[in-house]
């Protein structure tokens, strides 16, 4: 019985973790612009002149 107690006890702590962690989220931004990560997968990744222009002429 208990170990019934000692569930509880860890149980409270791992939802109170949980809670602080949201409320922490909320407060630190995370959730503030959530349409331009989702969007940005989408756009083409711009290379830059340095890349392009080594793949471009193959050193002989």
């Amino acid at each position: 019985m208990s170990i019934s107690y000692l569930l509880v006890v860890l149980g409270l702590a791992a939802f109170g973790g949980a809670v602080w962690a949201l409320f922490w989220a909320v407060d630190a931004g995370q959730y503030d612009d959530l349409e331009s990560q989702g969007a940005s997968i989408l756009e083409e990744p711009a290379e830059p002149a340095e890349e392009a222009k080594s793949q471009a002429s193959p050193e002989s």
